[in-house]
């Protein structure tokens, strides 16, 4: 079977094309045919060397396909099941240990950039009914830190209203989990044309950043003063001032992303005179994406994909990645 590795120290053109040998699932384990996987920022940075990995690495968090085989003991799978990936395998549900976030796919631990893979079944959940292995792949990673952000840490509910910053693979899940739930979403972005994008998909109102840069000051007049119920920070450090002034007392930021930064200021007083919790999260659990995946096949959701490439096509996969001119997500397909 074939798989593309990465040398270290990273790079577009440190990718190559290997054999591998299929395994024989042993007990509690499946052998899964991968048939699709889809980018994410975490995935650019293992592949262009800005978080350190192991020589000849199997990049890619997300990876979806259908069960060929499984071992003794398995139950919840049978042969010709579509499933999909977890971005942390072994955080089963509750609260996290260290020891749960050990394995990390494509980082600490070879990930799906491969036709077929021998795993824990624990490592995977069912996909939703309905959808293609390239539509289950833009789930682990950026649908389910999405999910895990507004539903289960913000408490999402009819009538809410929600922030997103840009058009990146969670800001547009965390718009159509919002609207899912009877949501007002607030889009910002630095580009019309994108926004105009982003209200076809259900955003009511729209802040162009560039020409709007104080847009916390302009969420609070869109909210008659009250601001916002819950704000997807992807920015980080040089937007956070904003989101904490965009933000209602006793609102929830979430912060998931470090586009703008990893260090930098913050407004500790208006923080704590709004009583916002802002809290930092990395995806989520298997639980998580099991109450997800219940969830799209209630609702119909689908995500967005912008394009599919082939697994061969990686490197231009992420030069398309790297052009910021996507919306939605990019996929492979194999």
């Amino acid at each position: 079977m074939k798989a593309i590795r990465l040398r270290k120290p990273g790079g577009l053109d440190a990718l190559y094309t290997d054999s591998i040998e299929p395994t024989k699932p042993g007990p509690g384990e499946i052998a899964v045919r991968l048939r699709a996987s889809s980018l994410n920022y975490h995935d650019y940075a293992v592949v262009k060397g800005a978080i350190p990995t192991a020589d000849g690495r199997i990049p890619l968090s997300d990876g979806a396909g259908e069960v060929v085989e499984v071992g003794m003991g398995v139950t919840q799978f049978a042969a010709g099941d579509a499933v999909v990936s977890l971005f942390w395998p072994g955080w089963v549900g509750g609260d996290p240990l260290p020891s749960d976030l050990v394995q990390l796919p494509g980082d600490r631990s070879d990930g799906y950039a491969r036709d077929y893979v021998t795993a824990p079944a624990s490592a995977f959940t069912r996909a939703p009914r309905g959808y293609s292995h390239a539509q289950a792949a833009t789930l682990p990673c950026a649908a389910l830190t999405a999910w895990r952000c507004l539903v289960f840490d913000g408490g999402l509910k009819t009538g809410d209203t929600v922030v997103i910053q840009g058009s990146g693979g969670v800001s547009m899940f965390a718009l159509q989990f919002a609207k899912m739930a009877g949501c007002q979403v607030i889009a910002t972005s630095s580009s019309d044309e994108k926004l105009e994008r982003l209200k076809a998909l259900g955003a009511d109102q729209l802040i162009n950043y560039r020409s709007t840069p104080k847009w916390g000051t302009r969420v609070l007049e869109l909210t008659g003063g009250r601001g916002a119920d819950q704000i997807v920070e992807v920015g980080g450090a040089g937007t956070l001032p904003q989101s904490i002034q965009a933000c209602r007392l006793g609102g929830h930021i979430a912060l998931i992303g470090v586009l703008t930064g990893v260090k930098g200021e913050v407004p500790t007083a208006a923080l704590m005179a709004k009583q916002i919790r802002l809290h930092g999260a990395m995806v989520g659990s298997r639980e998580h994406q099991l109450d997800m995946v219940r969830a799209i096949e209630t609702t119909g959701m689908k995500p967005v994909i912008d394009s599919t490439f082939a697994l061969e096509q990686m490197a231009d996969a992420f030069r398309h990645q790297e052009s910021g001119k996507h919306f939605g997500k990019i996929c492979l397909e194999f």
